[in-house]
């Protein structure tokens, strides 16, 4: 199911004349982990609660003033796309000085960051303001993602933390499920500035939470800093996700500057790889990717948040444009998705004690294939069941993926390496999901603009090629011609956009149905010495505290 520690050939239930492979966690911390999980996965809960807010509210966004600040399709993908450009530039950077200085001290002041980015968000007047703060909740995002993560590999014992992860990943379904919803009665309640206004409260809680009870921790010996290594790591994540994100946006991925920042991004990445292999203090441990099992689990990651990335993005204007939902309503039909996860990613653990993690991830990327690829299927009159099942089927599949490929991830890394494993384990989501935002997306704008380039006739010639942008700039263009004349574009535009989003589900089914591949050969089946292995008793020594201090 996971992968061992390269620090100890023996596995966490060696017998008991075996020396421990990694201390034991503090009794305090020991007895309160479970308050701690909860603080943590409320940490986590304020990023994801705040991007899937986001994605109900583009439409109100992209509405002129008063309703909204007026931005194009290109401002909201910038938008989105700066937070996850420096989240996932700086990811590696924040997990390793998590590492270094302390865990617990990168978790405030992400946190902290984030909440002052959120509040000037709030206040933007102009799609340019929004995009920069939406940069600065980014930067604090990416010292709070990984820190969570390395919290939680801190205050479990081994045997426990397949069980506590499967509850943290099942809090992004909370998330997901609270965020739409949230969005959604505010924007109707509300200007659009508040769905970030409400993240400061929740900041105020969590850092409240977070000073009284997350312990702190780091790795007791972390050697010399590697400048150059850490350099490269963000050089050339952002050149690589400015690359994509800038393909999508042209719809163009030969364009100079596309092929340029791409090519530069590979190359700083390379260069990464060849001086960590030869540094004699390296930032990232390189071989940890010559286990098959550990490449597949964040190969996985990448290719599912690559392919469900696309679609969350797309499905938001399916339902409010096309299927002229509000964004309350448009967030209640995630629900099931949400539910999904929260119900079973806690569970996945023991399906994965049954079957194996290569069984269970490999049925959870089916799933979200099929999920996928229902889409196809969809048209402006599909029941609002069948929508609902397909989510619950994506969230599903989603369940049954994530934990089991993140402990595969974090366990094989020592437990002093946390903050890193999960560094690797957000930047590769984060980079994925950037990639699948960008090359789908260019799918679904270039097919789109295809099938309405026809049917613009009527619209002025001045604004003819800014109409054919988008499903909302097509629809504000039919506004303005007038109920009658403009009745038939609406019609054109909702059958331009449906044809798109069908091609863009068949794409994004097939890169799920190659992960499916990917962690059905390379992930470790169930072995039997997991069948047949007796509990672990309790060490009845006491636990040092060697890396953990209180509060």
């Amino acid at each position: 199911m996971s992968l061992p520690s390269p620090s100890s050939s023996s596995s966490p239930s060696s017998s008991a004349s075996a020396p421990a492979a990694e201390p034991r966690i503090p009794e305090a911390v020991h007895r309160r982990r479970w308050w701690i999980l909860t603080v943590l996965m409320f940490s986590l809960l304020i990023v994801v609660l705040d991007n899937s807010i986001l994605n109900v509210a583009v439409k109100t966004i992209a509405s002129p003033a008063p309703t909204g600040i007026g931005a194009t399709q290109s401002e909201l993908e910038w938008a989105i796309n700066s937070y996850t450009l420096v989240f996932a530039g700086l990811l590696f950077t924040a997990g390793l000085l998590g590492d270094r200085v302390g865990r617990k001290k990168v978790l405030l002041f992400g946190t902290l960051v984030f909440g002052i980015g959120s509040a000037l968000a709030a206040f933007s007047a102009s799609p340019g303001e929004l995009i920069t703060w939406r940069a600065l909740m980014g930067f604090g995002a990416a010292f709070v993602m990984p820190a969570t993560l390395a919290v939680l590999m801190n205050v479990f014992e081994r045997d426990e933390q397949p069980k506590a992860i499967g509850i943290w990943a099942g809090s992004v379904g909370l998330g997901i499920a609270i965020g739409p919803i949230t969005g959604g009665l505010l924007l109707e309640h509300f200007w659009w500035g508040s769905i970030f206004l409400v993240n400061v409260p929740v900041v105020v809680l969590a850092l409240v939470a977070m000073a009284v009870l997350v312990p702190d921790s780091r790795d007791p010996k972390p050697g010399r800093v590697d400048p150059v290594g850490v350099a490269l790591s963000i050089v050339g994540l952002v050149l690589l996700v400015y690359g994509i994100i800038r393909g999508g946006e042209l719809a163009d991925f030969t364009d100079t500057t596309v092929l340029l920042s791409i090519a530069g991004g590979v190359l700083v990445l390379a260069g990464f790889v060849w001086h960590e292999k030869r540094s004699s203090h390296p930032a990232m441990d390189i071989t940890y990717f010559r286990k098959p099992a550990f490449s597949a689990a964040v190969a996985a990651i990448a290719l599912v948040f690559f392919a469900l990335m696309g679609v969350t993005f797309f499905s938001a204007f399916y339902l409010q444009s096309v299927r002229g939902y509000s964004a309350l309503q448009a967030g209640l039909l995630i629900v099931p998705l949400a539910a999904a996860q929260m119900v079973f990613a806690p569970r996945a653990r023991l399906v994965v004690d049954r079957f194996g993690a290569r069984a269970v991830c490999t049925a959870g990327m089916l799933l979200v294939a099929a999920g996928l690829a229902s889409f196809a299927l969809f048209d402006a009159g599909t029941p609002v069941w069948v929508m609902c099942l397909v989510f619950f089927v994506q969230g599903t599949g989603m369940a049954h993926i994530m934990p089991p490929v993140t402990v595969a991830v974090m366990q094989a890394l020592p437990r002093e390496k946390a903050g890193s494993g999960s560094a690797i384990n957000n930047t590769f989501r984060q980079v994925g999901g950037a990639l699948g935002i960008a090359v789908l997306g260019s799918v679904l704008s270039t097919v789109y603009r295809g099938d309405i380039e026809g049917h613009l006739g009527a619209v002025p010639a001045g604004v003819r090629e800014v109409a054919g942008e988008s499903i909302e700039a097509t629809l504000g263009a039919a506004a303005q011609l007038g109920p009658v004349a403009g009745k038939p574009l609406v019609a054109a535009a909702n059958d331009a956009f449906i044809g798109a989003m069908h091609v863009t589900a068949l794409g994004s089914a097939a890169v799920a149905l190659i992960g499916a591949l990917v962690v059905g050969l390379y992930l470790p089946g169930r072995t039997r010495a997991a069948a047949t292995e007796e509990p672990v008793q309790e060490d009845p020594a006491p636990r040092p505290a060697k890396e953990l201090t209180g509060s």
